[in-house]
């Protein structure tokens, strides 16, 4: 039977949709402080299951990447996707069907594909996946308590008995409840609670892995094709380094590091006219910060639009390529576990970055005219994040905080070469980490290094285990987002559609510890196996494989029935 709690106030609820004065204290059975892809679908999981919610976001905004900018799906196999992370592809098709749109990017459509998962859509606008979000919570009576920053100190998280007990805004607003569920990407909850977690890259002895840790050798992709001279005065390293380099060596190859992978903005980009927006720039723009990739131009190196990924309504969602690209490499060693203030500075240092890198490619006359020329008629989308100069409002914040709990997703683990007890879903793409720095190398050239695009060569479970602490650190927190898993093997979990999964699987979690009264701990796995199944989640590869063998099947027929007619 579900235990009783105190129900929100809706007059509360809506104080804070309005971004009003800070509301009273606030009380719900399960409480979800991030509301990303993950914190969603736990708020939902839960609410179907009776339970009074409280979801919060640190921010003015739901949906975390996929409503900024996020709208060409990492999603690996589609076959290994379930449940609401299903419906929300399905829903994506509805919207853009409904409305007679029609131009579809094929590069994701995937029609008559063994990818193909019929009546889903893997490419959205930005606005669109936030109008899907929003009717969601609205279907479920879930209102998102708005701008609610946890406080980064020991005082924004009260626990007792082992027991996360509340959570405390910057602004003083609290939030108390039975069971806590943390869906930030940072980790911000868990790690205020006293959980245990890393930063940074392991080394490959810690974990038994082969992909973590110092990666020079394998650091291939997304790399210098040319040498650059990387000095102020080309040949001269007594004139400095050119701005984002560090002077080496290589390092030894596998050891660990607390560098992360880079950040960067997806960006909405558009050449339409109608809609098209100008690109800003930056009031302390300074081309020297793109020397270096204007000598790359000058090797005759071009290729700067590759992952300029279609979406509908002839939009784009753009990503990093090449060695000098969008990732703004080796400036976000700070975020993690910095305040907010040393956060805003790290992130307005990137868009300062990238807001610069585009006026450059635009404008500047450093750049070969071809390169300004291809350049010119991209633009912001106009109809896009207009509270925020066409710009996304949230930064792609690939790895932060990662918990460690007694169980840890490793490389072995992705790989098959170990069992995953207690599957919760899951995962299929690449182990997958941008580059975390760049240096020079032996022969005094510009080097990056750090990226790594490794397919596990399966479809993998992931545990439940690792969505749970170390009992003597919390017994009601659970965490979808920032889970327990290695670098490398997180470079590959951490994906928004993976995320969705999660966080209905934490949610349905939630939920059985509350009605039995446990930890979550303790929760039994085949009570939890059969809610998620019930709700169509996808828990184990062979499914998957089958599924994805007959579309081969049916494909390979179609083409001989073709040939025979």
């Amino acid at each position: 039977m579900y235990r009783t709690a105190k129900l929100l106030s809706a007059a509360l609820l809506s104080s804070s949709v309005s971004h009003a004065a800070p509301a009273s204290d606030l009380r719900a059975q399960i409480v979800i402080y991030g509301c990303t892809p993950a914190g969603i679908t736990a708020a939902i999981a839960a609410k179907r299951r009776e339970h009074d919610v409280a979801l919060a976001c640190r921010d003015g905004w739901i949906g975390g990447l996929s409503t900024n900018g996020l709208g060409y799906a990492d999603a690996g196999n589609h076959h290994a996707i379930g449940g609401l992370a299903l419906q929300f592809y399905k829903d994506v098709k509805s919207y853009y069907a409904e409305r007679g749109i029609t131009d579809i990017p094929a590069a994701q459509a995937h029609p008559g594909s063994p990818n193909d998962v019929p009546g889903t859509q893997w490419v959205f606008e930005p606005h669109v996946a936030e109008a899907i979000y929003q009717r969601w919570l609205d279907q479920h009576g879930i209102v998102p308590i708005y701008n609610f920053k946890l406080r980064l100190d020991q005082g924004g998280v009260v626990s007792q008995d082992g027991k996360v007990r509340e959570m405390v805004a910057e602004d003083g607003r609290k939030i108390t409840g039975d069971m806590f569920i943390d869906a930030s990407y940072e980790g911000d909850l868990m790690a205020m609670a006293g959980v245990s977690f890393t930063t940074g890259r392991e080394a490959n002895a810690q974990y038994g892995e082969t992909l973590n840790g110092n990666q020079p050798l394998n650091s291939v992709s997304h790399n210098f094709t040319a040498d650059v001279d990387p000095y102020i005065v080309p040949g001269k390293p007594e004139s400095g380094l050119l701005p984002r380099i560090e002077p080496g060596p290589a390092g030894v190859e596998g050891a660990g590091d607390k560098r992360i992978q880079a950040y960067t903005y997806r960006l909405c980009m558009t050449k339409r006219p109608d809609i098209r927006a100008p690109f800003p720039k930056p009031a302390n723009y300074d081309p020297l910060q793109y020397e270096l990739l204007a000598r790359y131009y000058d090797t005759g190196w071009r290729d700067p639009f590759t992952k300029y990924d279609a979406i509908p309504n002839g939009k784009t969602d753009t990503n990093n390529f090449g060695a000098f690209s969008f990732d703004n490499i080796g400036m976000n060693y700070g975020y993690p576990t910095g305040s907010y203030a040393e956060r805003e500075r790290i992130v307005a240092e990137h868009r300062d970055y990238q807001q610069g890198l585009l006026w450059f490619m635009q404008n500047d006359p450093r750049v070969p005219a071809d390169v300004r020329a291809a350049m010119a008629p991209w633009g912001l989308c106009g109809d896009e994040f207009k509270d925020n100069g066409h710009w996304p409002r949230e930064i792609y914040m690939r790895e932060a905080r990662r918990m460690v709990s007694d169980f840890v997703m490793a490389e072995k683990h992705l790989r098959g070469l170990e069992p995953t007890p207690q599957s919760v879903g899951l995962g299929s793409y690449n182990m997958d980490s941008h580059n975390v720095r760049r240096y020079v190398d032996a022969r005094g050239f510009a080097r990056n290094e750090g990226n790594i695009e490794v397919s596990p060569g399966r479809d993998y479970e992931i545990s439940y285990l690792s969505l749970v602490p170390r009992r003597n650190e919390a017994r009601n927190l659970l965490v979808p987002a920032a889970i327990s898993a290695s670098h490398i093997a997180y470079g590959s979990i951490r994906m928004e559609p993976v995320f969705m999964i999660l966080g209905e699987s934490a949610g349905t979690a939630a939920s059985l510890a509350l009605r039995s009264n446990s930890d979550v701990q303790d929760v039994r796995y085949d009570a939890l196996e059969p809610e998620l199944v019930t709700a169509g989640q996808v828990l184990h590869p062979d499914s998957t494989v089958a599924r994805y063998y007959k579309k081969i099947r049916r494909k390979l027929a179609s083409i001989y029935a073709g040939l025979t007619d």
